[in-house]
């Protein structure tokens, strides 16, 4: 069996807790024979800590050699006031840069066991099976200029530019397509093509690559603003969302909610396939963050590390047997009542990280 190339990139707060839960289970499959390879490597506050970077120029080539990366969280207020260019952010965005992952993937998914604990009413998000599709390595994050300049008499002015590309936008489309093709067929655009010229590109250029290739695809557009207020009212209306950088930051985190807790939801980074072997340069994290406040007490929701490694089985290895038990593990332990704290509901079981770790494990093994 050909070696599985992983590297796993744990970070700050309760990266490295919630990591170490997927470790058991990626040890538990290679005693079956599963056959990953793995190493470790520093990215965030600590490879600053280490390196004065926030990730060295050695674990950016193993994350350029690794089939997939396995990404934990990074930052905190330890290192608030270093160097802009130096902090902890900085490292998962030279990840995404120079990994060109394009494509960032975001499931909202709301398990049943989970439906009451929404803040919204549970017939609204009960059920809820969405996929926004969030272009990651272009747009205001990584346009320039990007400045802040001092115009005299107390006054500054900061810059940020928002620019994308034609080819940026049809291959980002492109993704949101095929996967729909994969689901339920239906893609809403997101964008403000009522205020911004980027906008106005966007609609264009998706429209245009629905008609030269997905016609069979539903397709609908909407302004991203409206879209927020349309997945707090209706979320189970859509099925996938496909929209730039910067409103893919944020409409992810609102869906990420109606779900009951960031700590409960994946995600996925990809970049195009290679020319000769098919293969995509992958990045897999949580999308909580570092949660310094509760780091070391053993309490973190484990949970969305443990779906990213199973979005990992899924896109890098076609291990999609093995994804689908990995995540019917997971469901299977919710509803057995197991919760941590973030998730804690009156009648239900609390337990740490450490031993909701072990129950999705056994369950997958069972």
């Amino acid at each position: 069996m050909a070696t599985k190339k992983l590297l796993l990139l744990a970070g700050d707060g309760i990266g490295p807790e919630a990591m170490a839960e997927v470790k058991k289970l990626i040890a538990a499959m290679n005693e079956k024979g599963a056959g990953f390879a793995i190493d470790e490597g520093l990215v965030g506050g600590c490879a600053y800590d280490a390196h004065g970077q926030a990730i060295s120029e050695e674990d950016m080539g193993k994350a350029l050699a690794a089939d997939a990366v396995l990404f934990g969280a990074v930052g905190g207020p330890k290192w608030d006031s270093v160097p802009y260019e130096v902090r902890p952010e900085a490292g998962l965005l030279r990840l995404r840069k120079d990994m060109e992952l394009f494509a960032n993937l975001r499931p909202a998914i709301c398990y049943p066991a989970l439906a009451a604990s929404s803040s919204l009413k549970q017939e609204v998000v009960e059920g809820l099976d969405i996929l926004i599709v969030r272009e990651l390595t272009g747009g205001v994050y990584f346009g320039e200029p990007k400045q802040i300049i001092d115009l005299g008499n107390g006054q500054k002015r900061g810059i940020d530019t928002q620019v994308y590309d034609t080819f940026e936008i049809e291959r980002i489309s492109g993704v949101a397509f095929e996967l729909a093709r994969t689901r339920n067929n239906h893609v809403t655009s997101m964008e403000k093509r009522n205020v911004m010229k980027s906008g106005v590109l966007w609609n264009e250029v998706v429209t245009a690559t629905h008609k030269a290739k997905y016609a069979d695809v539903k397709l609908d557009h909407m302004l991203a603003d409206a879209g927020g207020m349309q997945l707090v009212r209706w979320p189970k209306q859509f099925d996938v969302i496909v929209t730039d950088n910067l409103f893919g930051d944020m409409l992810s985190d609102v869906a990420a909610m109606l779900t009951g807790s960031l700590g409960m939801l994946p995600s996925a980074s990809l970049g195009a396939p290679d020319a000769k072997t098919g293969k995509r340069k992958a990045l897999y994290e949580p999308v909580h963050g570092s949660a310094p406040d509760i780091a070391g007490r053993g309490i973190a929701n484990p949970i969305a590390m443990i779906a990213s490694f199973a979005m990992c089985l899924r896109y890098s290895f076609s291990m999609v047997a093995e994804a689908d038990r990995l995540e019917a593990a997971i469901a299977a332990v919710l509803d057995d009542g197991l919760r941590t704290k973030d998730i804690m509901s009156e009648g239900k079981i609390e337990v740490g990280t450490v031993a909701m770790g072990n129950a999705i494990i056994a369950k997958f093994f069972a």
